[in-house]
């Protein structure tokens, strides 16, 4: 099967398209044929093997695992002989490892599920990782709730935007000049141009800031909060070593003695959400923005685009 490899970090150029061999399938396991898969930026970040805290356990010198990607909807090709829950020929989407290849196999108790009838495969990959992090990042937004998206173009933003919505929030996306009609068009109750407006500056206050940017100081953030405001933190910058997480432990010090909260948190994909986003996705109060569709032979450019911070939803990979 041709499956995208890389040996070394480095930049897109370190990914190759090449020839190995099938996945093993064990008793618990699913093989899947890979119709379409997604980028996300843990792609990139493992790919260069930077900020360095990734190397602890994607490898210090070069990558323990060769493969990219995490994001996939697919076909069941055959099952391990423990599998009840799905069939071959069953349409599915989901997690997994290595999923920029024309096979993957996955356990039957991973984050898997059958695709929603309503999305096509490229649709449903783009899925998984970003719509797991909005949901789990608004998952104490109550209704009437005033939430800012930072970021509201971007994968996991156009996401949040849709999903505040569904949670009754009244929602205002943050981004650029050339975006603002599609953030309103996902249901924002009010799209900020950053480039001509500060969110930390203004008068308005949020019950909930959902950051992936991190393009303002903490202190900046705190005073576009409510009193009890909650200020959950998806992104940032700080250097080579930690990268982000200088921000978070700062950001934790910053509102120790605060009513406000600086809420962390690791959007690990598992069945429970996935099934939530499966209903939500079938009922249409919820659908994908994809930017760019790339062959997997030119995952590397797939790449490159999403770390250059211009993507508008979802880049995915037809394979």
């Amino acid at each position: 099967m041709k499956a995208i490899r890389y040996y070394t970090y480095g930049p897109p150029t370190v990914l190759t398209l090449q020839d190995v061999g099938p996945p093993p399938v064990g008793d618990d396991d699913v093989l899947v044929r890979v119709r379409a898969a997604a980028v996300n930026a843990g792609d990139w970040h493992l790919m260069r093997g930077a900020p360095y805290i990734f190397r602890a356990v994607a490898g210090l010198s070069r990558p323990k695992a060769n493969g990219l990607g995490s994001d996939f909807a697919e076909q069941v090709e055959a099952v391990g002989a423990n599998v009840t829950e799905l069939q071959p020929g069953d349409e599915v989407f989901g997690c997994g490892e290595g999923t920029l290849a024309e096979y993957v196999s996955v356990r039957q108790d991973a984050a898997v599920l059958k695709k929603p009838a309503n999305l096509t495969f490229e649709q449903a990959a783009a899925v998984p990782t970003a719509a797991v992090t909005a949901l789990l990042g608004l998952r104490d937004v109550q209704p009437g709730q005033r939430v800012l998206v930072n970021g509201a173009a971007g994968g996991v933003g156009t996401f949040a935007v849709q999903i505040a919505k569904t949670l009754g929030a009244e929602v205002t996306g943050v981004c650029s000049t050339g975006n603002t009609d599609m953030v309103r068009s996902i249901g924002a109750d009010h799209v900020l141009d950053y480039t001509k407006e500060d969110f930390t500056r203004g008068t308005r206050r949020y019950d909930l800031i959902l950051d992936n940017v991190g393009n303002h100081p903490l202190s900046a953030c705190r005073r576009a909060l409510t009193a009890r405001g909650n200020f959950i933190p998806n992104s940032g910058s700080g250097g080579r070593w930690v990268g982000p997480m200088n921000r978070i432990i700062g950001g934790k010090l910053l509102f120790l003695f605060l009513r406000q909260r600086l809420v962390n948190y690791v959007a690990r994909p598992g069945k429970d959400t996935l099934a939530t986003l499966h209903d939500l996705l079938q009922e249409e109060k919820i659908a994908p923005v994809i930017d760019r569709t790339y062959p997997l032979s030119e995952a590397a450019e797939a790449i490159r685009y999403l770390e250059a911070g211009h993507a508008k939803g979802k880049v995915v990979i037809a394979v």
